[in-house]
């Protein structure tokens, strides 16, 4: 298992982290998901591959941006 946290701009209520975690919860391979409105983060706990670029497009679906340091 590998856990990433992400930054994502723009969630600020339980309707958000609910369309985040809906998206992100798609992808193959994810366990767990933690979204925390207030701190603006989403942590994902994969059992195998979950390249960024699919969190990405996933956060993108749910209609909020990753901040890629």
């Amino acid at each position: 298992m590998t856990t990433h946290t992400y930054t994502v701009e723009g969630m600020t209520c339980a309707h958000c982290a609910g369309a985040v975690s809906r998206e992100v919860g798609k992808i193959s391979g994810v366990s767990d998901i933690a979204v925390d409105v207030t701190e603006g983060t989403l942590t994902v706990t994969v059992d195998g591959p979950a390249p960024d670029s699919d969190i990405v497009a996933a956060v993108d679906e749910a209609g909020y941006a990753v901040v890629l340091n």
